[in-house]
């Protein structure tokens, strides 16, 4: 197999939590050697207050090496700048002043190695009136804009189920480590690369931001309808409910004769795309009065075969049990030697030339490798002991 395009980068992942992680799991998967650096303690928990070998830790860290380190001590620290001196990339989500309170910050570090690149993640920026504040995804959720769109009309605000702050402030900041990765080979130099929970929960908004700060129009909650292509929902059928979109005239008058009702062509308030959000509420009703008579499968079927999107609202075992998501294998197994054979969420990226190992390497116990690292730098047994018993590692 061809060596995975990353393969060549050395990585200190300081990341916890779930923004950082899901930037360092890029490089990871991708063939990256990372290590995690970790305070020294017992090891039973994850620093979101899980268990170690629980769901979350399991996928958000495998494919790397863990060492312990107290940064706070001299020796630690100095030990991280031999290691920083090493590596191509680093990695951090704390509160945007702890790396300069640790002196590990990107100017103190690439003064031993200004070919660096240097990742951050906080809350809210690096700079600005609420650096330093505190921030998590559901708080990002919130002053970002996207709880007062989501859900039903006058039902108040409601989070999204998954931590999408988090997530893509993550991938986001992959993205800058990579464009930062190529900068360097055009300079020879590095850079500080940043993002926040913030940042990125409003470059997530998309349509709904440009719609204000081009039109003036605050966007509302609109449930399970498309805010503007209509008709896209969630309909009823005998067995259950599906998505169906069908906005523009072209997919419009291709729905309505799959679903066998021409009559909902020749009605005056579904005229046009305009007429037909403005009648909204009326239209989903009689598009459901149709579509409440025959099961799920049956429409899906037939929608597909007009080339109308439209699919099942699956709970999550059923989406992993949908024949195409299976062909896709994005469930990847990992053999964990306490575990045994677990499965966890794989890459939806796909290289030709690189294709992703059949098999990820599981995530790492607290300091597994921390002896190997030490090694590496140079320490012998009686030095990494003296280390040990001092708290460093």
């Amino acid at each position: 197999m061809a060596a995975l395009p990353l393969s060549h980068l050395f990585v200190l992942d300081l990341t916890a939590h779930r923004a950082g992680p899901t930037a360092v799991r890029q490089l990871a998967d991708w063939g990256a050697t990372v290590i995690k650096i970790e305070q020294p303690s017992d090891g039973k928990m994850d620093s979101m207050g899980g268990a170690r070998h629980g769901f979350d830790f399991q996928n958000l860290h495998r494919n790397k090496k863990a060492m312990t380190l107290n940064l706070k001590s001299s020796e630690g620290h100095a030990i991280f700048m031999k290691l920083a001196a090493k590596a191509d990339v680093i990695i951090e989500n704390y509160r945007s002043d702890v790396k300069h309170r640790l002196g590990i910050d990107y100017d103190a570090v690439a003064k031993v190695n200004p070919r660096i690149i240097y990742g951050s993640i906080a809350g809210f920026g690096q700079s600005g009136p609420d650096a330093a504040r505190p921030g998590v995804d559901q708080i990002a959720q919130g002053m970002g804009g996207l709880m007062s769109i989501t859900g039903e009309p006058g039902a108040g605000p409601m989070r999204v189920g998954i931590p999408i702050a988090d997530l893509t402030s993550g991938l986001l900041l992959a993205q800058a480590i990579i464009l930062a990765l190529y900068d360097r080979e055009r300079t020879g130099k590095g850079q500080w690369v940043h993002t926040s929970l913030i940042e990125a929960q409003i470059f997530m908004l998309d349509f709904q931001a440009a719609r204000w700060l081009m039109k003036g129009e605050v966007a509302k909650q609109a449930g399970n309808d498309h805010p503007t292509s209509i008709p896209t929902g969630v309909f009823p059928t005998s067995d259950g409910h599906i998505n169906i979109a069908a906005s523009g005239d072209k997919m419009w008058k291709r729905f309505a004769l799959a679903i066998d009702a021409p009559h909902l062509l020749e009605h005056p308030e579904h005229a046009t795309p305009g007429t037909r959000s403005q009648n909204r509420k009326a239209l989903n009703q009689r598009i459901g009065e149709v579509t409440k008579t025959k099961p799920s499968a049956h429409w899906i079927a037939a929608l597909n075969k007009a080339g109308v999107p439209c699919g099942p609202i699956n709970t999550i075992d059923k989406t992993f049990a949908e024949p195409q998501v299976r062909h896709l294998g994005i469930a990847r197994p990992v053999k964990h030697p306490k575990l045994g054979d677990i499965k966890v969420v794989g890459q939806p990226i796909n290289l030709s030339a690189a294709p992703q190992p059949t098999e990820l390497k599981p995530t790492p116990e607290l300091g597994q490798h921390t002896d190997e690292v030490l090694a590496g730098l140079g320490y012998d047994g009686a030095a990494i002991a003296t280390l040990r018993a001092g708290g460093v590692v």
